[in-house]
Parts: C-alpha cells; structure tokens; sequence
C-alpha cells in the first residue's frame, strides 16, 4: 500500500484536496452577507473527481518514465519494480473513468457540459504530457502549472454554475435567481499557483538531466545550461511577491492582516529560494523543491485566514 501511496503522490493529492476546500471557505465566509448556494456532496464529487484524475495523471507519468527513473530515482521506482506496467495502466483508466462518470453526474445536475470538459481535457493533456509534451522544450513545464492553477479555477466555476444563471431574472423563478461572488482572491492565488509550479518544474528537469537523455527529453537546463535554467526557475518563483504587491496597491484584492503575514512569509521563502542559488553550488534542487512545497502550503492557509 505504501508504493501505491507512493505512486499516486498522496501529499500532492492533499493539496489538491486542501486547495478545493479553501476555496470554498473563502468563498463561503468572504460572503457570508449572500445567500451561497453550495451543496457539500456535489463539491465532494468534485473534489474526489479531481483527485483521482491527478493520481492517475501521476501514474501515468511514471508509466513512460520508467527508464528515466532507474537513473533518475532508483530508490524510489514503483511501476515494473513494485507494480506491473500492465496494471498501472488498468489502474490509470479506472481512475479516469470513475472521474468521468461523476463529471457526468454533475453535468446533468447542473446542467453544463463544463464538468465533462475540462475532465476530458485535463486526462488528455495529463496523457499527451507524460507520453509526448513534456520531451518538448517548456510545453510539460507549462502544462503542469497550467493543470495546477486549474484545481483553483475549478471550484471558481463551480460556484459560478451553481449561483449565477444565464437566464433572464424573474422574482417568480427560482433558477433565474443569482449571486455574485467575489472571485478575485481566489484568482489572485491561481495565478501565484501557476508560477510557484511552473518554477519548481523547471527545478525538477535540472534534478533529473541525466536520466531524462534516455528518453529524448529536450529541456530547459539541456538547451541553456543547468546554471542558466537555475537563474529563470528562481526568478519566476518571484513573480507572486511582485504580483501580490501590485494587486493590494491597486485594490485588486483585499487581504487581512494574518493573511498578509503568511503571504509574506511564502513570498520570503521564495526568495530564500534565490539567495540559496547564488550562494550554494551546485544548484540545490531538493532544499529548493522542498521550500517551495512549504511555500504553497502557507499560500494555501491563506485561503483560510483570509476568511475569518
């Protein structure tokens, strides 16, 4: 069970499922003068639809990294060593499948094919990723931030659906009822989401160069050099201060104290990121990875205190 576990991320899974949950409490406490339609089990569905989709995106990953990984991380290979190709792929489909008969099952409560779609293209794009886009030149790198930033959006659209209606107002019809929420939190911390990933994707593919040779991997570090590749992956991981910065000044979002030092202390360990760079060599990838782990965690709490 633990190789499973192992495979599927189950601590990049939690932080899916915390991602979800804070925003829905943001949401729901943000505006708590509204009448909120929410409604737990269908959120649930999402959030368990969203899950497996990403665990079997992870398992799929590994699929076709098989050979990559007995160089890259031989310690921690899974599939062909703990678990047959061919039930990785069994198990991925499955997963997939369960996904979209729930996005079904929303579509049809909801009355929208958005579910169904950005199901479908989230499989697919995880898919042709493992399979095809990430030997491509930052098109993988792009890809995995976008999908992250997407978790996020997801639940945005999720209220949206279910409390704005297309329909003309009518005092005498429930379903033409509606309610505007303030959503800009929320994107504010999708698109810090987008470049804090799309950073540490660049910082994985110096971590695995080597490996990645074997399987015609065209990356960052192998087209500029791992220095240079270094030298992007840390500034963009600046980019959310900069952004934050620009969107309190200008009113784009508001924030609450406690918020406020959280989003700081995550934008401080980013830049520890950028500091550790320059005064440790060679470039210290896993200090890296793991700082910005604990970096989006503390982004995510604010979701939560940004509430109370």
């Amino acid at each position: 069970m633990k190789h499973f576990l192992r495979l599927i991320r189950v601590i990049n899974l939690f932080i899916i499922v915390l991602t979800m949950i804070g925003v829905a409490f943001n949401l729901l406490r943000t505006n708590d003068y509204l009448i909120v339609d929410f409604h737990i089990l269908n959120y649930s569905l999402l959030i368990f639809s969203t899950v497996i989709i990403a665990a079997a995106g992870n398992m799929i990953n590994d699929y076709f990294d098989v050979k990559a990984d007995r160089i890259n991380k031989p310690k921690k290979l899974i599939i062909s060593k703990y678990l047959k190709k061919r039930w990785a792929i069994v198990i991925h489909w499955g997963l997939n499948l369960v996904a979209v008969f729930i996005s079904i099952l929303l579509t049809i409560r909801y009355n929208s094919f958005l579910f169904v779609f950005i199901h479908l293209i989230s499989m697919n794009l995880l898919w042709f990723y493992s399979a095809y886009f990430k030997k491509k030149l930052l098109v993988g790198n792009f890809i995995i931030a976008l999908l992250t930033a997407l978790v996020p959006l997801l639940s945005i659209w999720y209220f949206k659906i279910v409390n704005e209606s297309s329909a003309p107002f009518s005092p005498y019809h429930q379903d033409t009822w509606f309610t505007y929420l303030n959503y800009s939190f929320i994107y504010f911390f999708a698109v810090c989401a987008f470049f804090q990933n799309l950073s540490r994707e660049i910082s994985k593919d110096i971590q695995d160069v080597v490996g990645d040779k074997l399987i015609h991997v065209y990356s960052l570090p192998m087209k500029l050099g791992e220095r240079k590749a270094g030298i992007i992956s840390v500034t963009i991981l600046q980019l959310p201060l900069i952004i934050g910065i620009v969107s309190i000044s200008q009113g784009w979002i508001e924030i609450n104290l406690i918020s406020g030092v959280l989003l700081l202390i995550s934008a401080l360990l980013n830049l520890a990121c950028l500091v550790l760079f320059f005064i440790r060599k060679p470039f210290p990838f896993e200090m890296i990875n793991t700082i910005i782990k604990w970096s989006m965690l503390i982004g995510i709490s604010a979701l939560f205190t940004n509430a109370l």
